[in-house]
């Protein structure tokens, strides 16, 4: 694939009806991409295909649950019979859940783990063939949470760091056939993912948010990703807070954990 352009490349984004994913395909639409919107939300993911399709982005639409695995095998199929193959997969999807983990239920780990783990290997999957000979590029949206740990998420950083393993050896297998594995590593986003996180029951929670620092904006991370596509980037950490966080974590874990405990302790407080 070649790097300078995503001209008439065809680009599948999963959670694409909101936030980071309905931001990643305006930006590359907007760069003459052909979107493969996929989302559960079929009400948002049609909004956003109409949206795409008034700017004259090449767009199709697709409702499908990540954590199924035999809907992603059908959709993938459909994708690349309606568009020819796939030149960049992004595995975007994602849920995420605030409680301690002596409130938690293990239902809500399987839960949280078949979204954001699962779902990204179920759409991987059955796209890899068409990655492969297109020479192509997987992007799979993690979270600093995936590279330190975050108060009160045990089971979000559980999955993000599942991510990191699963496709950073997966980026090993496949250099030799061209196919390149970006992780990118958000912080803490503007989006609709922390009002729709789960309780340790593994419904909705009312409990509110803890956050460190200010929140970016979903279309300045689609913007990054963009450019590191081109690029061709391993890692991608995004925002102050998180960058700071990463090298904290990295060079001084005992302390960085100390002082997250003291900002987020209100994740785990009722």
């Amino acid at each position: 694939m070649q790097k300078q352009t995503m001209m008439n490349r065809v680009v599948v984004v999963t959670g694409a009806a909101s936030g980071i994913g309905a931001a990643i395909c305006a930006e590359f639409g907007k760069h003459g991409a052909k979107i493969a919107l996929i989302d559960v939300d079929e009400q948002n993911l049609e909004a956003r295909k109409r949206e795409l399709i008034a700017l004259n982005i090449d767009s199709f639409a697709w409702k499908c649950d990540v954590s199924m695995t035999d809907q992603c095998q059908a959709v993938m199929r459909q994708v690349i019979s309606h568009y020819g193959g796939i030149d960049v997969l992004v595995n975007n999807a994602g849920i995420t859940q605030r409680c301690a983990f002596v409130d938690a239920q293990i239902s809500m780990y399987r839960k949280v783990m078949d979204v954001n783990f699962f779902g990204a290997l179920n759409c991987t999957a059955p796209a890899i063939e068409s990655l492969i000979k297109r020479q192509g590029t997987i992007v799979v949206t993690s979270s600093i949470a995936g590279l330190t740990p975050v108060l009160g998420r045990t089971g979000y950083c559980a999955s993000k760091h599942a991510l990191h393993g699963f496709f950073s050896t997966l980026r090993a297998e496949l250099k030799k056939h061209g196919v390149h594995v970006l992780i990118v590593c958000p912080g803490f986003t503007s989006t609709n993912l922390q009002i729709r996180a789960l309780g340790g029951d593994g419904s909705v929670t009312s409990h509110p948010q803890s956050r460190i620092g200010e929140q970016a904006l979903p279309e300045d991370v689609a913007g990054a990703i963009y450019r590191s596509v081109l690029k061709r980037k391993s890692l991608l950490v995004l925002t102050p807070i998180g960058k700071i966080s990463y090298l904290f974590h990295k060079f001084a874990p005992g302390l960085y954990e100390r002082v997250m405990a003291r900002q987020l302790q209100g994740e785990i407080e009722g």
